[in-house]
């Protein structure tokens, strides 16, 4: 999220709505609950600004938001989605979910129109299934998890 274009915001949310209304599932948004977190924590300052003015305060409150993640991951989610690009490559915190979903055992469904030789090869380890778009995935959703019909 770190370096991702409003953090990811618009993907994720647009995927969680129609999780919700097609498949009945609940959503971890890591963008919402991140944010109810900090501002728990903080309250709506700048958190970014913590990373260049007070590395050392930034680390604590980062520490929160990797244990909420993880915990959800490792304890209540059943499969994790991730979108992989540029902002993916250069952060460290799709790595961090993806090996935590192989951990545990669940499926990690991966969005990307990268080419697979770009992507590194710790996190193909960790991927279940790869996904050219949003559309493709859903089509797989659908088809792997709606108890419609």
């Amino acid at each position: 999220m770190e370096y991702a274009e409003k953090e990811g915001a618009d993907w994720r949310s647009a995927l969680e709505i129609w999780i919700e209304e097609n498949l009945g599932h609940s959503v971890f948004n890591p963008n919402r609950e991140s944010e109810r977190y900090l501002a728990r924590k903080r309250g709506n300052g700048n958190i970014r600004a913590l990373k260049f003015n007070n590395v050392e305060e930034f680390g604590k409150l980062l520490k929160g938001v990797v244990d909420l993640d993880t915990k959800e991951i490792a304890h209540k989610s059943d499969y994790v989605v991730c979108l992989w690009d540029e902002s993916a490559q250069k952060g460290a915190g799709t790595k961090g979910e993806v090996t935590i979903a192989k951990f545990f055992r669940k499926p990690v469904y991966l969005v990307t129109e990268m080419k697979r030789q770009d992507i590194p090869g710790w996190v193909l380890g960790c991927v279940t299934k790869f996904f050219g778009s949003f559309e493709d995935l859903k089509i797989f959703l659908l088809t792997k998890y709606s108890t419609k019909g």
